[in-house]
């Protein structure tokens, strides 16, 4: 089903001023500075960050993460997305009800999943219903559109919740039916909603209509298992599914990698939305309706024009910047080139077929497994050590226990995660004070002093080995206010991204082989 998207805008031919109106609007703004507040690289399983490109700005649609597994490298990995429309389900939930569970599946797809092995659950959140018949109705004729779609398209909903107290005072939320959809795939096969390259096609795949405006589940079963087909076949090196209209979706696949858009003559339809439509992005043609190609030069350009896509840019980005900041203008300033390479490299004076790596596990640590796994990975051998804390005899058995434990190592790797829920001003707190303990202390100077053992800290980890003083100075001490610290940053915020690092000393064991 086709929905038209500001008929009076299209109406008056200012495309720009129209595309530049649903960027900028709170529907279709970027929310980057919001998502960046939530840690997104915890653990290492991720498949898709949730923001694609060289330039880390096209949202995706699809969450891929590996399934963990204890001991072993697999290429297995989840899939989940959702869908949900308010302004469609406001004006008719059984109708917003099909749209959430086509979207939410169609976006499985074009990640590289299947609706043949995918599930669903549904959060549903509704106005307190009161007396009246007329809002009993609007939950039910939600779940009877979402069933339709289900037993239409084959697919069960395995889970759910639902809430009815989405009313205060005299405000109502919008009629809710939000469907996730999960399902499994091939990490290696997973495939982003982010344009890859110049000179690509841009296809849109959709289905048909009927003639009464209703959904064609046939059609759209069709463009499904067609969709499915072109991505498993690794024809389609980029998918998003339209769930805007077709101009904001190209924009949002383009701006990733900076890249622009030439529109072919013959498509106009830009700001129509077809439920369970893709767009897809190849190297050579195939069986759909084209839509122009990328192209280098950073700008969208249809026969209504060319539009400078940093001025549309601009307008997306703005939109939430004084409430969710991320574009922070940095200070320039010359950063002095630094190089620090030893001639000789120390090295232990003697060797150990697998290196014992003592791992500690405290109240917030939620990397070990990841850890252990790399060092196993390169042939140390791994032990993960939980620390006990519910009691004072716990505690002091954990201690007795770690510093024996310390005896049978040669690397003490702290990993990362929320330890003792990152309080504020205290993160790694409870990690320094159990390694200032004495039985500890002292065999953690045994071990770097005397049998030139290894130390190493990831994010809380590396936060207790700056307080204990093992970074810069190389053992436990009673730090001071001249002692190094870590600080606040200085955007003021926590900020979820790759980031680019330059390592300018071999001096580090852990650093030197790095480029």
């Amino acid at each position: 089903m086709r929905i038209a998207q500001n008929k009076q805008e299209e109406e008056t031919g200012d495309f720009k001023e129209a595309l530049k109106k649903k960027l900028s609007s709170l529907n279709g703004c970027s929310q980057k500075g919001l998502v960046e507040r939530f840690d997104s690289t915890i653990g290492a399983g991720t498949v898709l960050m949730p923001f694609g490109g060289k330039y880390q700005l096209t949202p995706e649609q699809t969450m891929a993460a590996k399934i963990p597994v204890l001991g072993k490298e697999t290429d297995t990995c989840s899939l989940m997305a959702y869908g949900y429309d308010p302004y469609i389900s406001s004006a008719s939930p059984y109708l917003g009800a099909q749209y959430a569970v086509i979207t939410s599946l169609a976006k499985i797809i074009a990640a590289s999943g299947t609706r043949k092995h995918a599930w669903m659950s549904f959060q549903e959140f509704f106005g307190h219903t009161s007396s009246d018949p007329k809002r009993w109705g609007s939950p039910m004729s939600a779940l009877l559109g979402a069933l339709k779609a289900q037993m239409k398209l084959g697919i069960a909903a395995i889970g759910g919740k639902d809430s009815m107290s989405g009313t205060f005072e005299d405000i109502d939320v919008p009629p809710t039916l939000i469907s996730f959809a999960v399902s499994v795939s091939k990490a290696s096969k997973v495939i982003s909603s982010t344009a890859q390259a110049k000179d690509h096609y841009l296809y849109l795949l959709k289905p048909e209509t009927k003639q009464n405006g209703r959904l064609d589940y046939a059609s759209i079963s069709d463009t499904f298992d067609q969709a499915e087909e072109l991505i498993s076949s690794g024809k389609v090196k980029s998918c998003r599914v339209v769930e805007k209209s077709v101009a904001e979706e190209l924009f949002a696949m383009l701006v990733g990698n900076g890249l622009g858009f030439k529109a072919d003559e013959a498509f106009k339809d830009f700001f129509a939305r077809d439920f369970g439509a893709f767009i897809m992005e190849t190297e050579e043609p195939i069986d759909a309706i084209l839509l122009g190609k990328t192209q280098e030069n950073y700008v969208f350009e249809t026969s209504e024009g060319c539009m400078d896509m940093a001025e549309l840019q601009a307008a997306w980005e703005g939109k939430l910047e004084s409430v969710y900041p991320y574009l922070i203008k940095q200070d320039e300033q010359d950063i002095p080139e630094i190089q620090c390479q030893k001639e000789k490299n120390l090295h232990a004076s003697y060797t150990v077929e697998k290196p014992h790596v003592l791992i500690p596990v405290f109240p917030g640590t939620n990397c070990e497994w990841d850890t252990a796994r790399a060092f196993e990975k390169y042939g140390a051998e791994a032990e993960i050590f939980v620390i006990h804390n519910r009691t004072p005899e716990q505690i002091e058995e954990s201690v007795d226990a770690f510093a024996q434990s310390i005896r049978n190592s040669q690397i003490i790797m702290i990993p990362g995660g929320f330890s003792g829920g990152d309080e504020p001003e205290g993160s790694g707190k409870f990690i320094t004070a159990f390694f200032r303990n004495p039985k500890i202390r002292k065999e953690v100077e045994d071990l770097l002093e005397n049998r030139e053992g290894l130390m190493c800290g990831i994010c809380n980890g590396f936060q207790a080995l700056v307080k204990l003083g093992l970074v810069p100075y190389g053992k436990i001490i009673e730090t001071d206010a001249h002692c190094p610290t870590l600080t606040f940053n200085r955007i003021g915020r926590h900020q979820s991204m790759l980031v680019h690092t330059k390592v300018v000393s071999n001096k580090s064991p852990w650093l030197k082989y790095a480029d």
